[in-house]
């Protein structure tokens, strides 16, 4: 563990890692719905689902680990995540993403 990860008390890391494994079991049933359907638009929430526990994720893990890195990649993923989900709707409703 790191300085800052053993600073936490007991409590907050018993949190932070029933919150990680909360995450990560609703990422799995997300990508279930992703496989099964039925429609696009169900799809399309669920890989919107999926992005934002990968983000929420890699959060718990940088207070977990009390490495700032994973904040910055937890950043970087809400943006492209954001942007992914605007370009999949536009597509999905115009059948076209730039004009």
């Amino acid at each position: 563990m790191s300085p800052v990860a053993s600073e936490l008390p007991a409590f907050a890391e018993t949190a932070i890692a029933a919150a990680l494994l909360l995450t990560s079991l609703v990422t799995l049933l997300s990508a279930y719905r992703v496989i099964r359907g039925p429609t696009v638009p169900d799809r399309m929430v669920s890989l919107d689902t999926i992005g934002t526990n990968v983000v929420a994720i890699a959060a718990l893990f940088a207070l977990q680990t009390g490495k700032g890195l994973f904040v910055t990649v937890s950043l970087v993923l809400a943006i492209i995540g954001f942007i992914s989900t605007i370009a999949v709707a536009r597509f999905v409703t115009e059948g076209d993403i730039i004009e």
